[in-house]
């Protein structure tokens, strides 16, 4: 598994308390199965990488500034530390920001096991962060059951044999998840689109990448919480 992350210092403590309940639940429903999980502190100045060495994970840290650099290097890294990596192992993304849900890597190795080569997950801003308004659109858009199968980094997994095929991560400042995601589709791979592990991230609108999820919910609000346009009836 491999987070990057920058300037976390707010929200690492809670992602991480939600991963690691995702791994015990995985561990005591296959007590074999290994779990390596990845923190790749890129460029932080601040408390990130301190509350990161509180838990029982891996740091690597780097100073790239490019979250498809981080992310790549993560998932090198988690693979390089199993003891027998094989085809079959399982690379799962999420981000600093974001909170995963209990079931979070259950459900993808079910998935797994099923023959699917990527999970496409939904995410979900936390309402907190949002207007009422904003947060009133998202749940009128959003229904569940019906993943749209929208690319998220904070929410993706796949099988590394497939992953290594792909190519990997590339070196992105932005839509790096996006990148891979479109060489894993033209290689044919078994694709599932599932919001039952649907992860909460921050509702933040200036976010770590230039063109990430933050700057999505901003053009969101804006264009919901804009005055009407006068003469315009509206």
């Amino acid at each position: 598994m491999a987070i990057p992350a920058h300037d976390e210092e707010a929200l690492i403590g809670r992602c991480l308390a939600s991963v690691m309940r995702a791994v015990t639940r995985a561990r005591e429903r296959d007590p074999a199965l290994a779990i390596v999980v990845v923190v790749v502190l890129d460029a932080c100045r601040d408390s990130t990488a301190a509350q990161v060495r509180r838990w029982p994970v891996r740091a690597v840290d780097i100073d790239a500034r490019r979250v498809g650099t981080a992310r790549r290097v993560g998932i090198a890294r988690a693979l390089s530390s199993l003891a027998t990596p094989d085809d079959d192992t399982w690379i799962a993304m999420t981000d600093a920001d974001t909170v995963v849900p209990g079931d979070w890597l259950t459900h993808q190795l079910d998935l797994a096991d099923a023959g699917i080569d990527l999970v496409v997950g939904t995410v979900r801003p936390d309402f907190a962060d949002l207007s009422a308004r904003h947060a009133a659109y998202w749940r009128a858009t959003h229904h569940r059951g019906r993943p749209p199968g929208n690319v998220h980094g904070a929410n993706l997994g796949v099988r590394a044999s497939t992953y290594t095929e792909a190519g990997g991560i590339p070196d992105l400042a932005a839509h790096e998840d996006v990148a891979l995601v479109g060489a894993i589709r033209a290689l044919g791979a078994r694709e599932q689109a599932s919001d039952v592990h649907e992860v909460e991230t921050s509702g933040r609108f200036t976010g770590r990448t230039p063109a990430g999820y933050a700057a999505f919910l901003r053009r969101v609000h804006a264009w919901i919480d804009a005055p009407p346009l006068a003469g315009s009836g509206v």
